[in-house]
């Protein structure tokens, strides 16, 4: 039986990236995004599927229930997912208020049109994030939530909005939490494509500190396929880590991305820290819980970091537009002004 399913926050990164992923997967179904295209929203990562008949764009955002009600009622939806958010510690620090819009009251937005009009599935996609850092081992599920930032205590939120709906209402939930994704149509704020694409430009990289930072890196591709086998297999109710296996520290992933553009590492500037102790030192996932259900990532992380690279210098149509626009190049000021001076 043929399915239909709303992606809300369908032109983001990880979003629009399920929406390829599912229509090249699942020839009998529709795919409808929701996207209010903000900073980060880009119709253009849409452009592969847009004239593809399976495939529907709604602009708006998922804070307002006339828009998401007003989907619902012509649309016979069957599958929700969430990806919208506003996704950026370094932006929640200079503005903590405004994402909670998106982050805590548009989850309860769409949690409350998927109970009255009977969704088979609410997919709701957060973050390791909001576990905090961990010195040493790897978080559960079964874990305290101890966010450290504004937008990792929204994705909580929005978290603690699924987990009491689902106990009220008996919405058909379901909680994948990810580690630092990247591949194709990432905006160039994070870490990655700010680096990959400042380097085509022969500009400073802005590495916080000493770069030790460890993070768990997964590709965008193996990212949604944890997410569709949260969706087809996981329990309702239950939170499932969506984990790369890939521990690297900033500094070794801008030396292996410069090695790839075969850039100097003098391109590489360390700056004080603007998070302070909110930075987080290290992430890590046991992803065990979703590797039962028989998935596990399908691709190496040297192949997929070069393949990334390669995405970024082949699309420069892409990016260019948008580091040369005057929000993009307002906030980079903004944040970065005080440490890199003349190099913005």
């Amino acid at each position: 039986m043929s399915r239909t399913l709303l992606v809300a926050g369908g032109a983001g990164f990880i979003g629009a990236n399920f929406v390829h992923y599912w229509l090249e997967n699942h020839p009998e179904d529709r795919v409808l995004a929701l996207d209010a295209l903000t900073y980060a929203g880009n119709p253009a990562n849409l452009l592969p599927v847009w004239n593809d008949p399976r495939f529907r764009f709604y602009p708006g955002r998922i804070e307002d229930p006339t828009v998401v009600n007003g989907i619902f009622r012509v649309e016979k939806i069957t599958h929700l997912l969430n990806f919208a958010a506003e996704s950026h510690n370094d932006r929640s620090l200079l503005d903590p208020v405004s994402l909670i819009n998106t982050n805590v009251t548009g989850v309860a937005v769409l949690l409350e049109a998927a109970r009255q009009h009977g969704v088979e599935r609410f997919l709701h996609v957060s973050t390791d994030e909001v576990y905090g850092e961990i010195g040493a081992g790897a978080f559960r599920e079964s874990d305290p939530l101890e966010p450290r930032t504004p937008y990792s205590a929204g994705k909580a939120g929005g978290e603690m909005m699924a987990r009491a709906h689902r106990i009220a209402y008996q919405t058909p939930v379901v909680i994948t939490r990810g580690s630092n994704t990247f591949g194709p149509y990432q905006y160039p704020e994070k870490l990655l494509p700010f680096f990959i694409t400042r380097a085509l430009q022969n500009r400073k990289l802005p590495l916080y500190g000493s770069g030790q930072q460890v993070r768990d890196w997964i590709f965008v591709r193996d990212h949604c396929t944890g997410i569709a086998t949260a969706l087809e297999r996981g329990a309702t109710g239950e939170a499932y880590n969506v984990g790369g296996g890939n521990e690297r520290t900033n500094l070794e992933v801008t030396r292996r991305l410069l090695a790839i553009l075969q850039k100097p590492e003098t391109l590489i500037q360390p700056i004080g820290d603007p998070r302070g102790e909110a930075h987080d030192r290290r992430y890590a996932l046991d992803s065990a819980k979703l590797h039962a259900l028989g998935w596990k990532p399908a691709h190496d992380f040297d192949a997929a970091l070069e393949r990334t690279v390669r995405w970024y210098v082949e699309h420069e149509s892409w990016w260019r537009p948008i580091v040369e626009s005057e929000g993009y190049r307002a906030f980079v000021a903004r944040y970065y002004g005080p440490y890199l001076g003349e190099e913005l």
